[in-house]
């Protein structure tokens, strides 16, 4: 499994590099973390959750010791706030996985603050870009963001049957993300038009972070950070960073 997914976790491990300086603070936003608004995760040691079933044992033991960032969050939850949107700050919430996979391995020594915000249940795209740019403000304050998720994440397609249709989202997801920023916007506001969406998502939580992602950094040019045509033997996915 590590070695299949070996080049995904060599594009995380370059991140701090890619990013070069070390953030204040890392803001994950994980399509494992829902609430009715866009609760924000407060605790200075936030605990573990193990958001799986039928792992391995070992997979219940792993702790990612980061410190929490509750001042930043608060001050995140302040800007939620202004922008018009519904949020309160969760102290009990701790990290799921997918925010401490990736976080250890961009920040093995895990001595850069993590918090969260939730998507919210109702997947609005054009709610989460507004999240996204109500949270902008915390990107010129140190604090990285990271969108979560996955570009294909339909479970029950992870095999040849899905070949043809992540291939065909992953090449609209690419072409749309090189649009200039008032199209790209609407593209992906509009994703449901997309090639074989439904299929790729189901479910949209793991494509809503993205939405936020790029609302904090709406003007940015998007790079390609990670790209392979086989995971799992046959499904495209791809990573983007907004400088």
């Amino acid at each position: 499994m590590r070695e299949m997914l070996s080049t995904l976790e060599a594009s995380l491990a370059r991140m701090p590099e890619e990013v070069g300086e070390t953030p204040k603070a890392i803001l994950m936003i994980s399509g494992h973390w829902e609430d009715d608004d866009f609760a924000v995760m407060s605790s200075p040691r936030p605990p573990m959750v193990y958001d799986y079933s039928n792992f391995p044992p070992e997979t219940y033991e792993i702790v990612y010791p980061a410190p929490g960032a509750p001042d930043i969050a608060a001050r995140a939850a302040d800007l939620i706030r202004a922008a018009g949107l519904e949020t309160h700050l969760d102290p009990d919430q701790g990290f799921d996985h997918g925010t401490f996979v990736p976080a250890y391995v961009m920040y093995p020594d895990a001595q850069v603050p993590v918090f969260q915000v939730a998507i919210r249940h109702d997947y609005d795209p054009a709610d989460h870009f507004a999240l996204g740019r109500a949270l902008a403000p915390l990107r010129e304050e140190g604090v990285l963001i990271v969108g979560s998720g996955l570009s294909y994440h339909n479970l029950r397609l992870m095999n040849q049957e899905g070949k043809i249709p992540s291939a065909a989202f992953d090449a609209w997801l690419d072409k749309t993300l090189a649009l200039p920023p008032k199209e790209r916007t609407a593209a992906l506001i509009d994703w449901e038009s997309a090639p074989h969406a439904r299929t790729c998502h189901a479910q949209e939580d793991h494509l809503v972070p993205i939405f936020a992602a790029l609302g904090a950094a709406e003007d940015a040019k998007a790079t390609r950070v990670y790209h392979d045509p086989a995971v799992f033997g046959a499904i495209t996915a791809s990573s983007y960073r907004f400088d």
